[in-house]
């Protein structure tokens, strides 16, 4: 069993034991298949613990379409808000595209649920589905420390992550707004902000990582070893000194002499008579020219 499936089965287990089992009185006569009752779409209130705050428009639209067809399969999740009204734990997906089917009522399980319970269920329903962006679930985490005073250790516990996992994604809660905005649209990569959160307190070094990693496309490998050179600049020029020195004398001549010939920046990477040969190059003029003598050299 993979680690996944672990997982899984303990969002599972977190949400079964958060669900209280003791139904709210009233139910009405017409219950759905599998369970609870059917509760007209507009008496039903969004849920203010929900922690997304994009839903894809192509998935819920073919949600809205199915739903169209077959109907809701199964029920969603809420409790009672007084004067006759409901408000959504779980289910926000079923319940909007119900809404745009012109469903008039939905089949819904209602239970009497603290806010606490409310927002857990709101954010393992979520993860269950991997439908929060990685700022997304930092609020979501921090949320749940601070109004609900859980400890790290407890939010792992309910939402089947580890405790390491919740502490990096509150971190990025550090990160400037524009930062986080790219994480929620996804330009950068839940990686690329954990290891950005090292410069929080270096701005201007910040600003200039987010601009090479977006602007040059960098993978996390080389957005870490990017910051680890900024972070620890004699360390790195130490590194390079000491490679320097371990480069054999004819694949640096050799370096040399292409670098001459294409007019740009050169990099051998040698072992052993195997490895690469990396050209720089940081204009359009200069990736023409190297075309251009690479295509000269062939044709020769």
């Amino acid at each position: 069993m993979n680690e996944t499936t672990d997982k899984r089965k303990a969002l599972g287990r977190g949400l079964e034991s958060l669900l209280p089992s003791r139904p709210v009185a009233g139910t009405t006569p017409q219950k759905p298949e599998g369970g609870g009752r059917y509760i007209p779409v507009d008496q039903i209130d969004p849920n203010p613990y929900q922690t997304r705050r994009q839903i894809n428009e192509e998935s819920l639209h073919e949600l809205t379409e199915s739903i169209r067809v077959t109907g809701v399969v199964q029920p969603v999740v809420l409790r009672p808000a007084g004067n006759g009204r409901f408000q959504l734990v779980a289910g926000e997906r079923r319940w909007l595209a119900s809404k745009r089917a012109g469903k008039a009522t939905i089949p819904a399980v209602v239970r009497e649920i603290s806010n606490a319970q409310a927002m857990e269920i709101t954010i393992i329903e979520n993860l269950q589905r991997e439908d929060l962006n990685p700022v997304e679930q930092a609020r979501a985490f921090e949320r749940l420390s601070r109004e609900f005073n859980l400890t790290q250790e407890q939010i792992a516990a309910r939402t089947g992550k580890d405790r390491a996992s919740i502490a990096n994604f509150i971190r990025l809660l550090k990160l400037p707004q524009d930062v986080q905005d790219l994480l929620e649209k996804g330009t950068i990569s839940l990686g690329h902000g954990k290891a950005l959160c090292g410069l929080v307190a270096q701005p201007e070094q910040l600003n200039k990582a987010v601009h090479e990693v977006t602007t040059r496309n960098l993978s996390v490998r080389q957005t870490e070893e990017f910051i680890s050179k900024i972070i620890n600049p004699e360390s790195a020029e130490l590194t390079q000194e000491r490679a320097a020195k371990t480069v054999d004398p004819n694949v640096r001549e050799a370096a040399r002499n292409l670098e001459r010939i294409l007019g740009v920046k050169v990099d051998i990477q040698d072992r052993k008579g195997k490895g690469k040969i990396i050209l720089k190059y940081s204009s359009l003029e200069d990736f023409d020219r190297i075309l251009d003598a690479l295509s000269m050299q062939s044709k020769g």
